[in-house]
């Protein structure tokens, strides 16, 4: 025993010593990425350029809907570099000028930008301004100079800028004046001086400019009436002439204006194609000599021949996407036709004078879930045999962006990820047999190959293609990417909705694409014109005792930018991404309430609010109605209508009446409103607590041993509102005239329980809500700087339990019931500080039990992601805490936050672009998940009190092994020893 009782002693201090010697407060180089992954992406493309010149490399230009302009490579498709401008700075127009300059028109055409084509350094940057808005277009002409000085036209504002390519001077503009003229076309033709602006006045006159490129003068201004007026666009079929449909669009005009003189020829579509129907609308395209036009499904080619005399070449049925013209030799411009064709593309290159001939045709095997093929872009290149070669992007319906060469896909990006609109977090199955989410083939042949990359890798003959090979090998036998739980709960999938309407799930161990699979739901089509992808929800989370079916997520969307357009439902399998239902609805859907009942499936209730305020229960089962219905009088919910600035309670009054009846429909009524008065005050932000968020216990024990009762509701709101005229850009009204006030309103009685005003404050307001406390930020204008504030509401109704040894005999009222109608007896505490960066999303940490502690995460403007210690937003800091207070780790009172470079989540990494932060809880109680999203994406796991239940990876098992056998050997031979000198005595 006496041996016992001392080994265990040591065996503690062993643990103790070894696990002290693993700092834990910093990150080396290379654990970067082992917890962690970053992805950049670029969204969806919209206009590219290619540059491929003999020197250097080969790369496409290209820019998009999120408003980067991002350098690629040719070869894999990876960034070289690239420029996210900023919501508000929308790019027009992208070009490549004198070889080396890469040349953006932005902002409504106000700003023209010059960066160098191999480092994207920006050059020069010139401001234009005009007399009006209007439509911007950019161009830049090879051969027009201006005494030695490359020129790019631009035209903007409702006036026409000749700028130098060289160093962005405006070396001549030319205003159009006329209030309804709207700019179609600016037409350069080679070898001349002269530029034609073209475009159409009070929608029933064409209006042509003739100008001299190198003054401005304007040289001839001409204009033709057409009585049937003009329908949107023009397609420009040579540099004198234009295609046009009139404003029914039945009729086919082709509009010359040779030497300045316009003529019409007027060409009916039926007499084209005798089976068209309703109007018909043109085709974006720029190839000589050849325009496109769409009625109903199909697609129509026409040739201009003579003096605007009309010829169709082709009509097809197909989907299709028709590329610009592309100059390949001297007087020949080809371009590309892409036409879908069930799981196969077909892409021909024809020249543009030559329709029935092709350059090349190829049919291309394209996975169905990337949809339809939105726009095409060509180039070419010289093979050795001094013929033409093509490559082709292609940018498809998920916003992807493809590689087309040789009648395959050379490269792939999933650009879709750049525009998530929301996400949600699945577990994966359970380890066990014939589970599995990935269905990998591990044949003979792949073992061999994987053996034998090992082996060029051991011999130091591996490519770097090989050792990325190897490297990808061991991060998929890796524990961490699993497709199984683990027991930490670390390992899940990451389900997103993006903007194209298409699933992606993502393993939260490497970041790889597990599945994908674009909606039919979201699918354009003759019943759903516009469909739009809103949110998505739980649906069905299957536990232990339902372990036979997988969990699934229900994605609501609308058929219209209306609110009041019709509903469509889709159930998604979360672990093969397969679309096991879809339902489209009658009725709208403005808002959706996620019950906290489930039928013996597992499935949720969801209540969804249709526009007319009816409440429809989903699913439709008698199960959930009786489920319902036991709970009818218990079910409140609120909406908020934010410009007439008023918040409103509901509950259920009984079944629909009418036309939309059935017995899963219910009409609801008013409990209650809040009217924030218009000329004083508008709503800017309103948030409340996670549904799913884990509160471990209302008490919070102070200093002295106190107990005060944290007012714990799933029913509060956090409302902001603002003076009217300081709802616009920070700086833009005085401190007397701009206020924030901050309400916390009980959604079932519409109380306010604490309401605050902010003097010379300003929005945006950003919050979280959490527990019993919330935190906000905001500008302040008197100070000039940001600020963050903290309200805390707890419970006076529990006041007689502020001795903690009733708390710990359990002599207290915390079991008794509570109900929101009897008016409640809280207190508030608040405080304000300093905070010195603008805030994009705000976040806060969330645990398996709610132990841990709270950490902020903050999304600065920045683009990175800042862990902030909830302890800092404490109100009860003061400047001088008592001894009591800080053995409670009340920290002192400081005006300012800190911004420690160590708390940045993202380390030296960026999320370009960051809208959102979610955080969700591991089964391992000091850890959360943490994952950011915007044009980037970025995932980590996060301890905010450190790994306090669990070991860290590199905790050294082999010296604490080495520190047993010492201990174990130290005890034998003091044992030997003892023994000796005992039997020594002994014979003494």
């Amino acid at each position: 025993m006496a041996i016992r009782s001392f080994f265990v002693p040591f065996l503690l201090f062993a643990l103790c010593f070894n696990s002290s010697l693993t700092p834990v407060l910093s990150l080396y180089e290379d654990q970067v990425g082992l917890m962690d992954w970053h992805q950049q992406y670029i969204g969806k493309v919209k206009q590219a350029v290619f540059s491929t010149q003999k020197t250097g490399r080969r790369r496409v230009i290209v820019s998009t809907e999120e408003n980067v302009i991002a350098s690629l490579d040719l070869r894999h498709g990876e960034i070289f570099w690239r420029h996210l401008l900023g919501s508000n700075d929308v790019i027009d127009g992208i070009d490549i000028g004198l070889g080396k300059y890469v040349i953006t028109l932005s902002s409504g055409g106000s700003i023209l930008r010059s960066w160098n084509l191999p480092d994207g350094q920006m050059v020069w940057e010139s401001f234009l301004q005009g007399p009006k808005h209007s439509k911007s277009l950019l161009l830049v002409p090879t051969n027009l100079k201006i005494e030695k000085d490359n020129v790019i036209v631009v035209f903007s504002n409702g006036r026409l800028h000749a700028v130098s390519c060289i160093d962005g001077e405006v070396l001549w503009n030319k205003d159009f004046e006329a209030e309804s003229f709207e700019v179609q076309q600016v037409i350069q033709p080679p070898g001349s001086d002269l530029i034609y602006v073209v475009g159409f006045a009070a929608s029933s006159q064409f209006e042509m400019y003739q100008i001299n490129a190198r003054n401005g003068e304007l040289l001839k201004h001409e204009s033709e009436t057409f009585s049937s007026g003009f329908f949107r666009e023009v397609s420009l079929v040579s540099s004198e002439t234009v295609a046009a449909l009139d404003s029914t669009g039945s009729i086919l005009l082709t509009i010359s204006f040779q030497n300045g003189e316009i003529s019409f020829q007027q060409t009916p579509i039926s007499n084209l194609v005798e089976d068209s129907s309703g109007p018909a609308v043109i085709i974006p395209s720029s190839v000589p000599g050849i325009f496109a036009i769409k009625t109903n499904a199909i697609t129509i080619f026409i040739r201009v021949i003579g003096k605007g005399k009309l010829e169709v070449v082709e009509t097809t049925n197909h989907e299709t996407a028709v590329s610009n013209a592309l100059p390949i030799s001297e007087g020949q411009q080809a371009f590309a036709l892409v036409q879908h064709a069930g799981s196969e593309i077909h892409l021909a290159v024809k020249l543009a004078h030559d329709w029935d001939g092709n350059l090349l045709k190829e049919s291309i095997k394209m996975d169905q879930q990337r949809g339809l093929v939105h726009k095409v872009f060509i180039n070419n290149y010289i093979r050795t045999d001094r013929s033409h070669g093509f490559r082709v992007l292609i940018v498809m319906e998920d916003h992807s962006l493809l590689l087309l060469q040789q009648g395959a896909v050379v490269w792939s990006r999933e650009d879709g990820l750049a525009s998530i609109i929301d996400v949600t977090a699945s577990e994966l199955p359970v380890e066990r047999d014939g589970v599995s989410v990935a269905k990998v083939e591990h044949n003979l042949f792949e073992w061999l190959k994987g053996h034998m990359l090992k082996l060029k890798g051991t011999l130091m003959l591996a490519s770097p293609e090989d050792v990325a090979a190897i490297q990808s090998m061991r991060l998929k036998s890796s524990e961490k990417s699993k497709m199984t739980r683990d027991h930490n709960g670390f390992r899940k999938l990451l389900i997103v909705l993006t903007r194209a309407g298409k699933l992606f799930a993502l393993h939260t161990g490497d970041g790889r694409i597990v599945w994908s699979h674009l909606l039919r739901s979201l699918h354009k089509s003759e019943a759903c014109k516009s469909p739009i992808g809103l949110n998505m929800y739980q649906w069905q989370v299957p536990h232990h005792h339902a372990l036979d079916e997988n969990p699934s997520v229900l994605v609501i969307s609308r058929c219209g930018p209306s609110s009041g357009a019709p509903g469509v439902l889709s159930f998604v399998d979360a672990y093969t991404g397969k679309e096991l239902n879809s339902l489209s609805l009658v009725h709208a859907v403005v808002q959706v309430i996620p019950l906290p009942y489930t039928d013996s499936t597992e499935q949720r209730l969801h209540l969804l609010i249709d526009s007319d305020k009816h409440a429809h229960l989903y699913p439709k089962s008698s199960e959930a109605l009786g489920i319902f219905k036991r709970e009818f009088s218990n079910i409140y919910w609120y909406s908020v209508e934010e410009l007439d600035g008023i918040i409103k309670g509901h509950a259920l009054k009984c079944k629909c009446t009418g036309e939309v009846a059935d017995e899963f429909c219910f009409d609801t009524r008013d409990l209650w409103s809040v009217v924030f008065p218009s000329e004083s005050e508008k709503i800017i932000a309103t948030v409340t607590r996670k549904s799913n968020e884990v509160v471990h216990t209302q008490a919070k024990v102070i200093a002295d041993q106190d107990v005060m009762y944290k007012y714990i509701s799933r029913n509060l709101l956090f409302v902001a509102t603002v003076a009217p005229k300081g709802s616009g850009e920070i700086g833009s009204v005085t401190p007397e005239e701009s206020w924030l006030v901050v309400y916390l309103i009980d959604t079932v009685t519409g109380r306010i329980l604490h309401r605050v005003t902010h003097h010379g404050a300003q929005g945006p307001v950003h919050a979280v809500f959490s527990e019993n406390w919330v935190v906000y930020h905001y500008f302040n204008l008197r100070a000039h700087r940001y600020e963050m504030s903290v309200i805390e509401i707890y419970d006076q109704s529990r006041a007689d339990n502020k001795d903690v040894w009733k708390l710990v005999l359990g002599k207290h009222n915390l079991t008794s019931p509570i109900s929101l109608f009897s008016r409640p007896e809280v207190i508030t505490k608040s405080q304000s500080y300093f905070f010195t960066h603008s805030v994009k999303a705000i976040a806060v940490t969330s645990t398996a039990k709610g132990i841990t502690s709270k950490q902020l995460l903050i999304g600065t403007i920045g683009d990175q992601v800042l862990a902030l210690d909830k302890r800092f937003l404490d109100p009860r800091r003061s400047v001088n805490p008592t001894q009591a207070e800080k053995e409670e780790g009340i920290i002192p009172l400081t005006d300012s936050l800190p911004i420690i470079p160590q708390s940045y989540v993202t380390h030296a990494l960026r999320v370009e672009g960051l809208r959102g932060i979610l955080t969700v809880p591991a089964k391992l109680e000091s850890t959360t998940l943490v994952f950011a999203h915007g044009v980037d994406l970025f995932f980590t796991q996060l301890a905010p009190s450190r790994t306090y239940d669990s070991l860290t990876e590199d905790f050294s098992y082999a010296l604490l092994l080495l520190t047993i056998v010492a201990l174990v050997a130290a005890i034998f031979v003091t044992w030997r020893l003892s023994e000796r000198k005992e039997l020594q005595d002994k014979w003494r």
